[in-house]
């Protein structure tokens, strides 16, 4: 099979979505690699890394997409490279379909295949693909919203960690997932005084809890819960995950009111559509935004910060399914393995995958799968 792997092309993307490692693997089963110039730069892999490892360097963009049959990526396509799609493609990447109809629109009218990132699951029901860029949001979210506290930056001026003499930094995160838990990790290892929100307080929740029994507390969260708790907090996380749909929205416009000025919101769940009701998408050359005195942060590729991590971080979770679609074809691979079917989405012009469907208002097509 083709592989293409063209460069990131969102703004202030510098991931890529496969490693010379990755290609190495591809090419020593007999796969040609397509690999656009400098596709892997930011991320710290040069040309000569992939030409090492056995892949070509292809001079465009144009050229990747009109030779390769498989296209690994790492951001959704932006409308030229979708318009780049066809029939013939099949599309490896995280889509976040259910916050972006346009994107939906185009990737039906090109008629490629497309599996995303991010409903890929595991025998565990857990997101083996999206696992990796959610700790690494997760572990970012405190740093970016300790910086956005800092006076200079429009926030109350708050250490997260305190100091002898003045408290520590209240946080505050909505869900208690990957992020979540990731999140609290590094507000913890701050000083900060944590409190985690979840729907339901998992085994593994309690579990950690139980870790940090001073500085940490966890809660079902209900809308008494998290109204009680708005006034005195500093920071607030947005980690909530609905798997295909759209983020829940849980703290809406006329809650703004109860939080301090000068506080911070982190809003992780923004490829999926954020959890705050004033969020919208932002990029790191303007992270953040004012809205009442409240500051909200809500980049919507926050792992792009730390490229090199994150790239070497999603070839491991990704290179095996990448082998399973090269080395036995789309239909066969999704055949054998149910997991990756979750990760279909889009198939030739119809939405298959159901929260997807039904958050946008498309039919649900069953996928059609030759099993032979």
């Amino acid at each position: 099979m083709i592989i293409g792997v063209p460069k990131e092309i969102k703004e202030h993307e510098y991931r890529v979505g496969l490693t010379p490692g990755g290609s190495l693997a591809l090419t020593r089963d007999g796969h040609r690699v397509l690999v656009e110039n400098q596709a892997g730069l930011a991320s710290g892999f040069s040309n000569q890394a992939y030409q090492d490892s056995g892949a070509d360097i292809i001079d465009s963009a144009a050229e990747v997409f009109s030779q390769a049959e498989l296209l690994v990526k790492v951001k959704e396509p932006q409308a030229t490279e979708c318009h780049r799609l066809t029939g013939k493609h099949l599309l490896f990447t995280y889509l976040h379909l259910a916050a972006d109809p346009a994107q939906t629109r185009l990737l039906l009218e090109s008629d490629a295949t497309c599996i995303a990132y991010e409903t890929v699951t595991n025998d565990q029901g857990q997101l083996p693909l999206l696992k990796p860029m959610s700790e690494i949001a997760g572990k970012m979210s405190i740093q970016s919203g300790a910086h956005a506290l800092e006076k200079a930056q429009g926030g109350a001026g708050v250490l997260l960690g305190g100091a002898s003499g003045a408290k520590a930094a209240e946080v505050l995160i909505l869900g208690g997932g990957i992020v979540g838990t990731n999140a609290a990790a590094i507000a913890l290892g701050m000083g900060a005084d944590v409190t985690i929100l979840d729907k339901q307080l998992s085994p593994q929740l309690t579990q950690f809890q139980q870790k940090h029994p001073q500085q940490l507390h966890i809660a079902v969260c209900s809308p008494q819960q998290l109204e009680s708790r708005l006034a005195g907090t500093d920071l607030i996380i947005g980690a909530a995950l609905v798997t295909g749909a759209q983020a829940p929205k849980l703290i809406h416009r006329d809650m703004l009111s109860l939080i301090k000025q000068g506080s911070v919101l982190v809003d992780v769940a923004i490829d999926q559509g954020g959890c705050f009701e004033t969020s919208h998408p932002t990029t790191y050359q303007h992270p953040t935004f004012n809205v009442e005195g409240i500051i909200h942060h809500c980049v919507a590729n926050m792992p792009s910060a730390v490229p090199r991590t994150a790239t070497l971080a999603l070839t491991h979770a990704t290179l095996p399914h990448i082998l399973s679609l090269a080395n036995r074809g789309c239909s066969q691979a999704l055949h054998h393995d149910p997991h990756l079917m979750n990760g279909l989405n889009i198939q030739h012009g119809h939405v298959t995958h159901p929260a997807v469907a039904n958050s946008l208002g498309y039919p649900y097509s069953k996928p059609t799968i030759k099993d032979s």
